[in-house]
């Protein structure tokens, strides 16, 4: 049996004990250098804190609250003693993860807003609620609302089959409910499940071909389940994607149930599963989807494959009861291993998660409730200008990042 990795401890933060600092007070009468640290006086410790305070105020003011950019959070994968016919197919993988990273639109969004409003009040005034939107046409000549200036509705984009060189170009437009994606490249990207394409199953390292085309089929269900289940985008619980998850992977899998139970800021659903408040926001349209899954042998021992599949998801979204009309770009990159059966042993029919990292488009970056807030025109007039990061949620040419704080998007 392989040692098991050793556990990595979370760093802490916490004050010395007393009998710590009693310690350090006798040390210092016994001539400790006056270089030494010393105890903060009662003010400068309530100085300390009113700043923290004021800090935190003025980050909930700018819209942040406190939150983070993306989120990074370890798992450790089950390995019950007896359950391999071979050796570990984990023990040289690390340990599964989650990770989230987000942006608001707060920001550039802003200042963009408001330059709508000065060059064109027009359009900027049909953003808000009851407005009517308009259409722009792309370099193609289609317009961002996926049909061209005759009305005929423009060809979706080939398949995604390689990772992009760059973004994707500028479109213009407005977002409305009868047309969501207008503005948006995802005008002309394909919709729901069909758009998750499987790459041909052929034996891989040492893995049948039927294993392989098993693992593919199983991780575009759990994308489908997880980001284009309609119950769970109005909130409800991922029943068939958790379905999915080798139960030998037993502290991953809590810790995905628990995250959807009972959402906290170390352990946000939404790191893994699509999910809106019905009560704030409609989802509007169908949900756009490009990207591509491809199978490389796992380099680390003969026998395994990983399966990466790296799709983004862009939701078109209004204001529950209302007609001012946004979107949201979720990027999902779901890596998954494939072995072979008679050498390793996995749960028929289900997957081994070895990482999910994630990036979320156009989120208020409050973390813990388990949901996805986007933000309308209308909030980035009132907005602060937020500090962070500034990325195209529709650039596929880059991996994902793996920063842990909040920052903005150049669009929606």
């Amino acid at each position: 049996m392989a040692e098991k990795p050793s556990e990595e401890p979370r760093p802490e933060s916490a004050a010395p004990p007393d009998d710590a600092w009693e310690q350090f007070l006798r040390d210092s009468e016994a001539g400790v250098p006056a270089s030494a640290p010393k105890e903060p006086s009662a003010r400068a410790r309530m100085v300390t804190e009113r700043l923290r305070a004021l800090d935190e105020a003025q980050a909930a003011a700018a819209g942040r609250k406190g939150r983070r950019f993306g989120r990074s959070r370890p798992v450790a994968p089950a390995r019950p003693e007896g359950w391999r016919k071979g050796p570990a197919w984990r023990e040289m993988d690390g340990r599964a993860s989650r990770r989230r990273t987000v942006w608001s639109v707060v920001g550039v969004l802003t200042a963009a807003a408001l330059a709508v409003v000065a060059v064109n009040p027009s359009a900027a005034l049909s953003w808000l609620p009851g407005g009517l939107g308009g259409g722009g046409a792309d370099a193609s000549g289609a317009s961002a609302s996926g049909v061209d200036a005759s009305g005929v509705e423009a060809s979706p984009l080939a398949p995604e089959t390689a990772r992009p060189t760059g973004a994707p170009g500028e479109a213009e437009g407005i977002p409305t409910r009868e047309r969501p994606f207008t503005g948006s490249p995802a005008a002309r990207w394909e919709a729901g499940a069909d758009a998750i394409r499987l790459p041909r199953a052929k034996a891989v390292n040492g893995v049948p071909a039927a294993r392989i085309e098993e693992a593919l089929r199983g991780t575009k269900e759990f994308l489908a389940a997880a980001n284009l289940d309609p119950a769970v985008l109005k909130g409800g619980e991922p029943v068939k994607a958790l379905a999915l998850v080798d139960p030998l992977e037993a502290d991953y899998l809590a810790d995905l149930r628990a995250a959807v139970r009972r959402p906290t800021e170390d352990n946000d659903p939404v790191s893994a599963f699509t999910r809106f408040d019905p009560e704030k926001v409609d989802l509007v349209g169908d949900v756009r989807v490009r990207g591509r899954m491809t199978v490389a042998p796992d380099t680390a021992a003969e026998g395994r494959a990983l399966i990466t599949a790296d799709y983004t998801f862009v939701y078109g979204v209004a204001r529950a009861g209302g007609d001012e009309t946004t979107r949201v770009i979720v990027r999902r990159v779901l890596q998954v291993d494939a072995a072979d059966p008679s050498r390793y042993q996995g749960t028929e029919g289900r997957l081994w998660i070895r990482d999910l990292a994630s990036e979320i488009g156009n989120d208020d970056c409050r973390e813990g409730d388990g949901l996805i807030n986007p933000s309308f025109f209308s909030d980035l007039l009132s907005a602060s200008p937020q500090a962070g990061e500034t990325r195209d949620p529709y650039d596929r040419s880059t991996g994902v990042s793996r920063e842990d704080e909040c920052g903005v998007v150049s669009r929606t």
